[in-house]
């Protein structure tokens, strides 16, 4: 599935499931939340914390998804084409970072 299939499946569960959109605030809220959960399981199951009983089960992916959902209801209700977006960003990075990249002696 490429990210506009994604963007329009998101948006015909809306108008089945969810009646509406939230308003764009409301959904940038849910997104720092949902971050804020992936956030917890990488820090607690990769990082140097101490993961609670109650975090092991937890699903990353799950979460993960989570946060493209709603990166999803956004970019429907603002207009943006995802697809476009993240196939120009990944074009510019390439451009800017791929030698950049190979002399970081930081990543050798």
């Amino acid at each position: 599935m490429n990210i506009q299939n994604a963007q329009k499946i998101v948006d015909q569960w809306i108008k089945t499931h969810g009646v509406r959109y939230f308003n764009e605030l409301t959904n940038m809220a849910q997104l720092t939340e949902e971050v804020g959960e992936v956030a917890r399981i990488i820090a607690r199951r990769y990082g140097e914390q101490s993961e609670k009983e109650s975090d092991k089960s937890k699903d990353l992916g799950e979460e993960l998804a989570d946060v493209l959902f709603v990166v999803l209801c956004l970019a429907n209700q603002t207009g943006v084409d995802l697809q476009a977006a993240f196939d120009a960003k990944l074009e510019l990075k390439t451009k800017r970072d791929h030698d950049r990249h190979h002399a970081n002696n930081k990543l050798k």
